[in-house]
């Protein structure tokens, strides 16, 4: 392994660590901003840093990669950034956007420089070892938390967990990324056989099934199922030796809650409060139905960013129900903000991913590559699972859900990254290294002006924020969430 390979592997698993250790741990991290704050800026912050490593790295050493992989991204950025000059005139118009074009950038960029120093298997390892390690010690945790509960008599324990979180749903976000992802822990790795790490993550894992089943997470749940399911069918046979282990975290789930939820609570008290599974759509329609109508008011092109928070509630539904800063579907807020014409370039780099899937998928079956297989079953689980909940939840919004997405996307991009993409140029190319040197440095620079501008509006929305948030705590109580900042309700709408 040479200099530039280490330096890239070790790089992007720091900076996983760092996600992970911040979003399960931001309790017991000594900050003034707040956990929701805090895990902004870090979301912005890195998702700069894993576009201008790898373009800088690109400069110094032009690596092996087409630039057709990141054209589908760009273009969506592009997209990002026209639909900001189009409503340029709005308060921090380019706030979130700007969030999304560093965000998506991240994920193919650093993706595809894992890629072409060929650490995309040594990532996943890595990554894999952070979430089991992040995940059980939270679930350990939390054990601590259930036994204060106890022998404080309370049985009503989702008022105490999940701990860590502003509530439930940015538990459960996470929840949906890392339960597909931790059976590859005990089939993947130099240490799957050991008896004391399988027994370790089988109780991990199952914790956090507990925590699942104790909210009733139906998102989650939903959606983890649908990532089994497309797996299943995408890899038939090959998929169950995941889904054999994934069952059996699913019942030691079952099991640990039978006993922390019902039996033990019972010897102390009366009777066992166990949240009922809701049949309805929690409030969600009336917000579907204000998003779809905003979406057709300026077709294609949307009412601009954070019009959400802003405009004139157009439905009768919407105006009688609770307001909140998000409709709790991502792709009808894209659409009701950005415009179908921006939904149109998502599918773009959807499409991008699908064609690369395809091409993965058969090159490893070719090969027998059964450690890189079980990889994919288990990302494209994880991936396919937080597509599915971001129809229903705020999954690419809240900033602990998208840093914990940045990186199993950068590990599902540098494992789908067809083999052919990354093989060594042929001499023609390598000839052009001078002009491809001298276009990645115009493109590092123009990209560190644009994020430094962006982190500029940023900053002084964060302290118009800090100074609305007092009023909108005595006049409205928590405000309007989730949204860029935790309470959502600035830029003013009087």
């Amino acid at each position: 392994m040479d200099t530039s390979k280490n330096f890239a592997l070790l790089t992007v698993v720091a900076c996983a660590f760092l996600a992970f250790f911040t979003v399960l741990f931001i309790d017991f991290l000594p900050t003034s901003l707040g956990g929701y704050a805090y895990q902004r800026f870090e979301l912005l912050a890195l998702s700069g840093f894993l576009v201008f490593l790898p373009v800088g790295f690109y400069v110094l050493r032009p690596y092996p990669m087409s630039l057709a992989v990141l054209a589908p991204t760009i273009i969506l950025s592009v997209g990002f950034l026209f639909l900001s000059f189009v409503h340029g005139s709005k308060p921090y118009a380019w706030v979130e956007p700007g969030m999304y074009v560093f965000f998506f950038l991240a994920m193919v960029t650093g993706g595809a420089w894992v890629a072409a120093e060929g650490s995309a298997a040594g990532f996943m390892r890595y990554l894999l070892l952070i979430i089991v390690v992040c995940c059980a010690m939270y679930g350990f945790a939390t054990i601590n938390v259930y036994l204060f509960a106890l022998f404080d008599r309370v049985v009503n324990l989702v008022n105490f967990i999940p701990w860590g979180f502003v509530n439930i749903r940015y538990w459960s976000h996470i929840a949906t990324w890392c339960l597909p992802l931790m059976p590859l822990a005990v089939l993947v790795g130099p240490v799957r056989d050991n008896r004391l790490w399988r027994m370790g993550v089988l109780l991990g894992a199952g914790l956090w099934w507990w925590i699942l089943i104790l909210t009733t997470s139906r998102g989650s749940a939903l959606g983890i199922a649908f990532g089994a399911l497309v797996v299943l069918l995408l890899f038939r046979r090959r998929a169950l030796s995941w889904l054999k282990v994934f069952v059996a975290y699913i019942l030691a789930g079952v099991v640990i809650w039978a006993l922390l939820s019902v039996f033990i609570p019972s010897l102390i008290a009366d009777e066992v409060q166990i949240r009922s599974i809701k049949m309805d759509s929690s409030g969600r329609m009336p917000l579907f139905i204000e998003a779809w109508a905003m979406s057709l008011q300026n077709f294609p092109l949307g009412m601009g960013p954070q019009s959400w928070l802003t405009h004139d509630i157009l439905t009768d539904a919407y105006a009688q129900s609770k307001h909140l800063g998000h409709p709790h579907n991502m792709y009808l807020m894209w659409a009701a903000e950005y415009g179908w014409f921006l939904i149109g370039l998502l599918g773009l780099v959807v499409a991008q991913a699908i064609r690369y899937f395809w091409i993965k998928r058969a090159e490893l079956f070719a090969e027998g590559n059964n450690e890189q297989t079980l990889m994919l079953v288990g990302l494209t689980a994880s991936v396919s699972a937080a597509l599915f909940h971001a129809g229903v939840s705020a999954v690419f919004m809240a900033p602990g859900s998208m840093l914990i997405g940045l990186f199993v996307l950068v590990a599902f991009w540098a494992l789908i990254i067809p083999k052919a993409i990354t093989d060594e140029l042929p001499a023609e190319h390598r000839r052009m290294a001078f002009f491809r040197k001298g276009l990645g440095a115009i493109v590092f620079f123009a990209l560190l002006v644009l994020w430094l501008l962006w982190m500029s509006e940023v900053r002084l929305y964060f302290d118009d924020m800090q100074q609305d948030e007092q009023t909108y705590s005595e006049e409205v109580g928590e405000g309007t969430l989730p949204r860029f900042w935790l309470h959502g309700n600035f830029p003013r709408s009087s």
